[in-house]
């Protein structure tokens, strides 16, 4: 009846003559009472309002309300108590106890189910069809919900304990609840809570406590990510995408979000218990099969008070294994940029004595061209920022078209040509082996998306042999973090390397992998200069010192060194 939010008819403090008539009320309604008890529900002198409203459904109820709690709500000139009093009172109402995991079904407004009962050694409460009982969980004497009996007790016994049990009203964490201080229910240790049946088979408890845990988790990341991770602007927001990247980046360090572990099992049963038991969000299918967030309730009560954990990883990542035998954490190979020595280039590192075809650090080949100025006196002396060219800088360093008009150059420039004609090369350095020499450009690791199908995508990750990473264990890794399958091919025309493909454009997830965890950094990049020729008009992403730039099918990541670079739409792939 309180799963949605009620509506406020009127607010009055109680006469004199109608506080008499409510604990003369009571008293006939709960005869196990005391006079003492009475006073303390309802006392003389203190204030006590009369709240009248409409439930959800247009029922018209009357609440009772002490210390801005409410204490009894009265529908149909019949009176219940509240959770608040049955947490004083907890032998007020005759109980009926269940499992924690069904108290979220109850608080969605679903009744208690008869196989759901947990019956004690001392049998079921003797109680008449429609009589005010309460519900408790296993182990805790503290009533959670409030309803009246579908059947007589014989009649649960006759029916074999199948179907309806209690018709639920109220529940602890529903909207009547939330009217009051939003206490929590006390700890009453209950003896018969221990070795209970349910319905003739052993109780799990490990399950049921592995449910809770794991429900509480989701929704901790739920209010987690609204709160700090999604933005008005964003809406309407793909579900997938909202799990994705959102929730599992609010998990906590050392815990994984698995829905399938929890009492929803799908995401769509979770936002749905959000929507209707909690008002946070509205979900909408805006497309046939596929739903969307499209409304976020900012002012909501629990979402306001909720506070952001201060330290939690940036993505859910289950912890890792260090027992014995288990594999040492992954180390990148160190990757150098070299310069080879060209034919062209040869008669300015000559006095230096480096051939054609010596490598070189691009710190020893500005080494050697300053030399070369300095000993040729070729500093400008009007303006020592230029250099003065010489027939052997003019035929290494100039076009042909430049000969009769170029006669000097800035130091960067000068630099930056000599760079640019020789052959490039680099260097890896994998642990634990000797360093390896190539010419030409190191592949970097090649990110897409692919369609297959009508409407499915999927991503293509290659190369990932190249940098000492595993494709299974980058599989793996991926699949448990966006929940998608993924699968291992061959990349045609090539004998040892193998694409990993997984469900879903994941290329957020694969950057985060990859530069997130901190395994790929800025000082392990080979930086492509053909790359950076015209200005990129999507929106940069700033990500540990690496740019990323959306093309909505997959991204570059550019090196920045100094300024904003800019960024080349044609070649979509990761430089590391």
């Amino acid at each position: 009846m309180f799963a949605r939010q009620f509506r406020v008819r009127s607010n009055t403090a109680i006469k004199g003559s109608d506080r008499r008539k409510l604990k003369a009320d009571i008293s006939a309604a709960f005869p196990s009472l005391t006079a003492d008890e009475l006073t303390e529900l309802v006392p003389n002198k203190e204030e006590l309002n009369v709240v009248k409203i409409y439930a959800h459904k247009g029922d018209a109820l009357t609440l009772y309300v002490l210390h801005k709690n409410p204490l009894f709500f009265e529908l149909e000139k019949r009176l219940y108590p509240t959770v608040y009093v049955l947490w004083r009172y907890p032998a007020l109402l005759p109980t009926f106890r269940t499992w924690p995991p069904v108290l979220q079904k109850l608080v969605g407004g679903a009744d208690l189910m008869l196989p759901g009962v947990v019956v004690p050694s001392s049998g079921l409460p003797e109680v008449k069809r429609g009589d005010c009982c309460s519900v408790t969980l296993v182990n805790n004497r503290a009533p959670v919900a409030v309803g009246s009996a579908a059947v007589s007790s014989g009649e649960m016994r006759s029916l074999g304990m199948k179907g309806r049990g209690v018709c639920v009203l109220h529940a602890y964490m529903d909207n009547l609840w939330a009217f009051g201080d939003k206490s929590a229910p006390p700890s009453l240790p209950d003896a018969e809570g221990e070795g209970l049946e349910v319905n003739g088979e052993e109780y799990e408890a490990d399950d049921i406590e592995e449910e809770e845990i794991m429900d509480a988790l989701l929704l901790r990341c739920f209010l987690h990510a609204l709160k700090s991770k999604v933005k008005k602007s964003e809406l309407p927001l793909l579900t997938s995408t909202f799990l994705r990247n959102h929730m599992f980046s609010c998990c906590p360090s050392g815990t994984q979000l698995d829905i399938k572990k929890s009492s929803y099992k799908k995401l769509s049963k979770f936002l749905q218990a959000m929507q209707k038991q909690h008002n946070l969000v509205r979900v909408r299918e805006l497309t046939k099969g596929v739903e969307s967030i499209v409304e976020v309730d900012w002012k909501n009560r629990e979402l306001r008070y909720f506070k952001v954990p201060e330290e939690t990883d940036d993505e859910a990542s289950p912890a890792p294994d260090r027992g014995d035998g288990a594999e040492p954490p992954y180390r990148p190979p160190e990757i150098t940029a070299l310069y080879s020595v060209s034919s062209r280039l040869e008669p300015l590192f000559l006095d230096a004595k480096k051939r054609k075809g010596t490598i070189l650090q691009p710190e020893e080949v500005r080494h050697i061209v300053t030399e070369y100025v300095k000993n040729n006196e070729l500093v400008d002396e009007n303006n020592k920022n230029y250099v003065t060219i010489n027939p052997t800088l003019c035929d290494c360093l100039l076009e042909k078209s430049e000969y009769q008009e170029v006669e000097s150059l800035k130091w960067d420039d000068l630099f930056s040509r000599a760079l640019g004609r020789m052959q490039e090369c680099y260097q890896v350095v994998y642990p634990g082996h000797a360093p390896i020499r190539k010419k030409g450009h190191m592949e970097p690791i090649d990110i897409s998306v692919a369609s297959r199908g009508s409407n499915k995508k999927v991503t293509l990750i290659k190369n990932l042999e190249v940098y000492g990473l595993d494709p299974a264990a980058v599989g793996t890794a991926l699949q448990r973090r966006v929940q998608a399958s993924s699968v291992l091919q061959p990349i045609p025309g090539s004998k040892d390397k193998v694409l990993v493909q997984i469900q879903g454009n994941q290329i957020h997830q694969v950057g985060n992998l990859l530069i997130g965890s901190g395994e790929m950094t800025e000082k392990k990049a080979v930086r492509d200069p053909h790359t950076h020729t015209h200005t990129c008009s999507e929106q940069w992403i700033q990500c540990k010192g690496i740019n990323l730039c959306d093309t909505s099918q997959s991204f570059v990541f550019c090196i920045i060194q100094g300024s904003r670079s800019s960024c080349h739409h044609t070649k979509r792939v990761f430089y590391l």
